[in-house]
């Protein structure tokens, strides 16, 4: 190999991680947003995680719970119906795993990428519900307007499970040091 197809190489390299960083970073935009989705969540920044034509879709039992919406407003209004007029969730998170993320291109450099994730959600709702959920994530992301962004997101459930509450006053178990003698 020679010097120029070293540095060549190395720059692919660096350009597809990124893209990497980049798909993660809207990505967790994305969930940061829906963990606080209420009236004061500016829709605009939720609208920008995705592309003009993008499809976010329910698969299996979350196709009848959340359906299909084709293009950034449909899936804006989607989202938005959670947030106003008053909130759906008391308490939302995301918690994911198991990333991967594959870059795909030419020789010019990244053009679009599919990321796979395990996704963990505690919620709890207005009407005081709380409950537990898992769903294998598929998300395709793609260059538009110079960013990265959401072109098609699949959301298919694991399990889902109903939960009494996310924290109480319960003490918390620390090992009680200063009441042991040195040995």
């Amino acid at each position: 190999m020679t010097i120029e197809q070293d540095i060549a190489a190395l720059r692919a390299e660096l350009a597809d991680l990124r893209a990497e960083r980049a798909v993660r970073a809207v990505v967790m935009r994305y969930f940061r947003l829906c963990d606080t989705l209420g009236p004061d969540t500016s829709l605009d920044d939720l609208g920008l995680c995705f592309t003009r034509d993008a499809l976010w879709e329910g698969r299996g039992r979350y196709r009848k719970a959340f359906g299909r919406h084709e293009g950034r407003d449909a899936i804006v209004a989607m989202l938005g119906s959670y947030a106003v007029p008053v909130a759906h969730f008391a308490m939302n998170a995301h918690f994911l795993s198991t990333e991967t993320i594959t870059i795909e291109g030419t020789t010019e450099g990244p053009e679009a990428a599919v990321g796979q994730w395990s996704m963990l959600q505690t919620s709890t709702y207005r009407d005081g519900r709380s409950d537990l959920r898992s769903a294998a994530l598929t998300i395709r992301c793609a260059v538009e307007d110079g960013a990265w962004r959401i072109s098609h997101f699949i959301t298919e459930n694991l399990f889902a499970r109903d939960v009494d509450h996310w924290s109480d006053a319960a003490p918390i178990s620390v090992p009680d040091v200063a009441s042991k003698e040195p040995s």
